[in-house]
């Protein structure tokens, strides 16, 4: 409702304009006047009910704008990851806002609290689990709960919940702050089992997250010794996991029907920091109240001089296991069918044929196995983009649309090692081309403009890249395959 507008309802398919009213000041008070008061975050609720009412107030303060969200306690929502909660590990919930996250969370606390005889403590900002008003609604079961004066206060009332109540279990819905992040430790650390929510769709969005990805153990970065570098193949930066996970299971929402399972958030974001395959568990309920768990290959790695990345599972015949230096032929691949989404079709069927390996351009998403799409279309999100997501469709993310990133993210397609030096490029080339980029770092640091090298594969110039990076230079390289070539730069010089 909105004041000088007609009212509009919304409902899981669209919306609805209730046509010929307009909402005035009174319609607006009379909801007021039935309803509690609103809290520092603008919300409020009706006594012995699940809805929330959002204000949005003009400048003086008064209420122009009501948001009436009608909130039901929904039984055998949380029957998709029943074994989970039944396990007393730690879970946390993530998914898009309206997913059903605070409902499965409510579900949760009655299952914990009525059928497995815990001692659940509810942490309450809102009133969104447990309703308005002092007694708390039924769909909490024996669970208790704990009021939030504000949200400023969220962490303490955590806290307080642990050292004042005995639980064995402290449900929490939106941990949004460093303070939240912090006190969701300070219960793990103690032996509770901690159920709650956040903000972001995916564990990658936590990663992203440096106010949250405490809740995953936080991360850091770790300067490594040259000879620890070359042991791993990797720069001398790199990323590490700093501490434990506070939460041990972390399920990504897709719906009440649909979702992804991290059952070892540990190794999994070592996995993803490091570059390795790791797997998830995608769990789909059926309309007979059966669930169907399957694994599925997660991967995102640095690779080449850009990056590429796979997102909701590559099969495990995606990965037949080919060992370094093997010829391609000697392997028999499965075909492969892509569908490019903004990707050069000519290049990409140009590298499928200097791997030789059995891709075909599908003509639609439907009949393909992957999708290969480019970084801006992948931010932008189009429809078909998140159909593919939300269909558990594999999809690479390139940043360029360049011969060399298709090669790589099709090497990674079918688990080809790129990393190993080509047949041609033998020690006696590496040797050369390394002991030239040596001299033009010296005649750069000396005091000279920018050198360009002579023309080398992708392994050799990755190798002259970490090269100018240890002496603290920058490089770049240009030119189009096979006369590609690194540009070592002067200290100072732009990058872009």
């Amino acid at each position: 409702m909105d004041l000088g507008r007609v009212p509009e309802v919304r409902f899981r398919g669209g919306e609805h304009l209730l046509e010929g009213l307009i909402v005035a000041a009174a319609d607006i008070d009379y909801v007021i006047e039935r309803i509690g008061d609103f809290s520092a975050d603008n919300r409020a609720g009706i006594e012995r009910t699940l809805h929330r009412i959002s204000a949005i107030r003009n400048r003086k303060g008064c209420v122009i704008g009501l948001t009436c969200r009608v909130g039901r306690a929904v039984t055998g929502t949380i029957a998709i990851i029943g074994d989970i909660v039944e396990s007393g590990r730690s879970i946390l919930l993530l998914g898009r806002p309206g997913v059903g996250k605070t409902t499965m969370l409510r579900e949760m606390a009655r299952v914990l609290a009525d059928e497995f005889h815990k001692r659940v403590v509810i942490v309450d900002t809102s009133n969104e689990i447990a309703g308005d008003g002092d007694i708390p609604h039924p769909g909490i079961g024996g669970a208790r709960r704990m009021q939030v004066a504000t949200p400023l206060s969220q962490h303490a009332v955590m806290i307080e919940a642990v050292e004042n109540h005995m639980p064995q279990v402290i449900v929490v819905d939106e941990i949004g702050t460093e303070l939240e992040a912090q006190a969701a430790r300070t219960i793990a650390e103690r032996g509770v089992q901690l159920v709650g929510t956040a903000h972001g769709n995916t564990l990658e969005n936590l990663m992203q997250n440096p106010t949250l990805a405490d809740l995953i153990g936080g991360i850091q970065t770790v300067t490594l010794g040259d000879e620890e570098a070359r042991r791993r193949g990797t720069q001398k930066s790199v990323l590490e996991r700093k501490a434990p996970p506070t939460f041990d299971v972390i399920v990504e929402i897709q719906d009440w029907y649909h979702v992804t399972v991290h059952n070892d958030v540990a190794a999994v974001v070592d996995a993803m920091l490091l570059g390795r395959p790791h797997s998830a568990q995608v769990r789909t309920r059926r309309e007979d109240g059966t669930v169907d768990v399957r694994e599925q290959g997660v991967f995102r790695r640095e690779v080449g001089e850009q990056q590429a990345h796979v997102r909701n599972g590559a099969s495990a015949r995606l990965a037949p296991g080919l060992v370094a230096g093997r010829p391609v032929e000697a392997i028999a691949l499965e075909p492969i069918r892509v569908f490019p989404f903004g990707v050069s079709r000519p290049k990409l069927e140009q590298a499928a044929k200097d791997l030789k390996v059995p891709v075909s351009l599908a003509p639609d998403m439907n009949s393909a196995d992957v999708v290969l799409t480019l970084k801006p279309y992948y931010r932008r999100k189009p429809q078909l983009l998140r159909d593919a997501e939300s269909a558990g469709m594999p999809m690479w993310v390139l940043k360029n649309n360049t011969g060399s990133q298709i090669q790589t993210a099709l090497a990674g397609m079918f688990n080809l090692n790129v990393a190993a030096p080509p047949p041609e490029a033998d020690a006696d080339t590496q040797v050369g081309a390394l002991q030239e980029a040596e001299d033009a770092i010296n005649q750069v640091m000396e005091g000279g403009a920018a050198v360009d090298l002579s023309p080398q594969n992708p392994y050799i110039r990755r190798m002259q890249h970490r090269l100018a990076e240890r002496y603290n230079l920058g490089s770049r390289s240009f030119g189009k395959e096979p006369q590609r070539h690194v540009r070592i730069l002067a200290p100072g010089a732009q990058l872009s």
